[in-house]
């Protein structure tokens, strides 16, 4: 029997106002159009794609941060567009944000002690005594002692600063955390630490991690599922190792050919793929399929119709030509 996801996302679409207005008419943003998927418990789906195609977007719509304008985000059987301000602080607990850059998204006036201890006074616990013995425990959890609870961000390492983050986003014991560019902001080392440490949480706690990265070494470490994102829209979705495999949708191909390799031998061998021409404006995405300006096997239907995201060789593809034989041709 099919257990059900923790979360659904379901023609999730946000717009933002961009000027404009009488006698022109008004302009909108195309942040995200129509982006459906769901999220199992324990399971962490990784968002990759280049700057701008959404993925950070997609991320604060899930937790609310911003209100989509349109579609439906479920969080174990909850339509959260349903609940007002009071119900929806209490679904809060169960999904958390962890943010690229930690001396933004740490208070630089407020302890470590009283960043940790916010989400647990808000989530209800009264007392004192026991909010500041679960905030020592927690900071133990991402590897700080307890006397870090009296220092200030800036006296923190920025490793220490995002375990802090980590930290108040673990507080509640959520069930969904989204981290959005956890480690880029971090040293090559430092990284190495903060990704181990998210995936020992995950299995000590539970959690379901929405991972959204543009490092894209990460994503087989870190996911189970992959989300490819172009212009507001999944173009492909796969299991992790599928798409380690073979890439079906061509904007997909182009940038996982950019990923650094380490074997110098496997990064001389392999072509790169270079896509020429720029990413159109999210303010007039193209018509038909969105990737058809940049793509190099586009033909004159791509342009005209626009692509459904549909099931090809046990993923999904938005693409009119995956799955024909040969297509898209391997790089040599």
């Amino acid at each position: 029997m099919r257990t059900a996801p923790l979360l659904e996302v379901r023609d999730l679409a946000m717009h933002y106002p961009a000027g404009g207005g009488w006698p022109q008419p008004r302009r909108r943003v195309h942040a995200l159009d129509g982006v459906s998927f769901e999220l199992g418990a324990g399971e962490t789906v990784a968002v990759v794609g280049e700057s701008g195609c959404g993925k950070s977007t997609l991320g604060r719509c899930i937790v609310r941060l911003v209100e989509p304008t349109a579609g439906e985000v479920t969080l174990e059987g909850q339509a959260l567009s349903e609940l007002d301000a009071g119900a929806l602080r209490a679904v809060r607990q169960k999904m958390q944000i962890v943010f690229q850059d930690p001396y933004a998204s740490l208070n630089p006036r407020r302890t470590i002690f009283q960043s940790v201890a916010d989400p647990l006074r808000v989530g209800g616990v009264a007392d004192a005594v026991q909010r500041r013995a679960r905030v020592a425990a927690t900071l133990e959890q991402v590897g700080l002692r307890a006397d870090f609870m009296e220092r200030h961000p800036h006296e923190l390492s920025g490793g220490q600063r995002q375990r802090v983050a980590i930290a108040r986003a673990i507080a509640m014991r959520p069930k969904l955390v989204v981290c959005d560019e956890p480690v880029s902001s971090l040293d090559v080392s430092i990284q190495a630490q903060v990704i181990n440490l998210l995936k020992r949480l995950q299995r000590e706690l539970g959690m379901a991690y929405l991972f959204i990265t543009h490092d894209l070494k990460l994503v087989p470490h870190m996911a189970n599922r992959v989300l490819v994102m172009y212009l507001g829209e999944v173009v492909e979705s796969a299991p992790a190792h599928l798409l380690e495999e073979r890439r079906l949708h061509p904007y997909s191909q182009a940038l996982f050919s950019a990923a650094p390799v380490a074997d110098p031998a496997v990064a001389a061998a392999r072509r790169r793929i270079v896509l020429k021409g720029e990413v159109p404006s999210p303010m007039s995405p193209p018509s038909g399929c969105r990737f058809h300006t940049r793509c190099p096997y586009r033909q004159p239907k791509c342009s005209e119709e626009a692509p459904a995201l549909r099931p090809v060789l046990g993923r999904l593809v938005r693409c009119h030509f995956a799955g024909d034989a040969g297509f898209p041709p391997e790089p040599a």
